[in-house]
């Protein structure tokens, strides 16, 4: 994720159309490409399932819905008036929580240049955008400039909890670009009175098969790159996000998660976790 790598990814236009398919976004969103696309990636999804017995589409849903829950308990706890979702490439999750809270809620949706561009132009011509939902520029590896996260952050009320999600990027990512990344969400949330992080994550311990291995190779054949594993276990997660500076954290395995109940059982949804890390010191509830 560097400052040239602006083309719009064919797997932002795939994953797009995935949460179409699956009945989770806007018909604005699923796109012409997203739809050839898909056909490859449900080949991909089939082929790997196959040679893994994992199924890459129940560990999307399930770290997509997980996500969802815990954003919405703290929505609704009133611990968060504020999102920015980084990296939010074609994901519905914008689009239906602006629709659900309205005015209630300010949500920004960020991405690369390129990417944000198509996504604003896809939901303007719905009309499906307003001044509590937006789409703007944003290029995470940038500590300071108007594109930054501490910019973005920096339009948003001070006054209000403030939750930062990154689904599906922190793989991208090498090692030191994570931590950087993990360093700059954390600061920017010890501005507000509670500053949430979400966001989905994979344990090397969990991952070490013949198996996952052959999946893993099939998926960086499809987003056309490498994949990384930042954790060997839970502690050295939890270790690793509190030296970035969160003050407590939490890694809920998404199958256990009652939204995904019905593929508890599916291999897959099993091989995700859903990190929650907060930056206030305690709240009530919080494990």
């Amino acid at each position: 994720m560097s400052a040239k790598s602006e083309q719009v990814s064919p797997t932002a236009y795939a994953t797009g159309y995935f949460w179409y398919r699956h009945g989770l976004s806007h018909p604005a969103l699923a796109t012409p490409q997203g739809k050839r696309l898909d056909r490859g990636f449900r080949l991909l999804i089939g082929a790997a399932k196959a040679l893994s017995g994992i199924s890459l589409e129940a560990l999307m849903l399930a770290r997509h819905r997980g996500i969802d829950a815990l954003l919405t308990q703290a929505i609704e706890d009133g611990r968060v008036g504020q999102v920015i979702e980084i990296a939010a490439g074609l994901s519905p999750r914008g689009w239906a929580f602006a629709n659900r809270y309205g005015k209630k809620l300010t949500y920004l949706e960020t991405d690369l240049p390129q990417m944000a561009a198509t996504k604003r132009r896809l939901l303007d011509d719905a009309k499906l955008l307003s001044k509590q939902h937006r789409v703007l520029d944003l290029n995470a590896l940038r500590s300071e400039g108007p594109d930054s996260l501490a910019a973005i952050a920096a339009t948003l009320d001070p006054r209000l909890g403030t939750a930062i999600i990154t689904e599906g990027l922190m793989n991208y990512l090498s090692p030191a670009q994570a931590r950087f990344v993990w360093s700059e969400i954390a600061t920017t949330l010890k501005q507000f009175p509670q500053g949430l992080y979400l966001a989905d994550a994979y344990l090397m311990n969990e991952q070490r098969s013949a198996g996952m291995a052959a999946f893993g190779a099939a998926l960086q054949v499809f987003v056309r790159g490498r994949m990384h594993v930042h954790y060997r276990t839970e502690p050295e997660a939890i270790s690793t996000l509190k030296a970035a500076g969160f003050d407590t954290v939490a890694m809920h395995r998404a199958a256990d998660l009652p939204v995904n109940r019905d593929i508890a059982s599916t291999r897959g949804a099993d091989r995700v976790r859903i990190l929650e890390a907060r930056t206030c010191p305690s709240h009530a509830g919080f494990p």
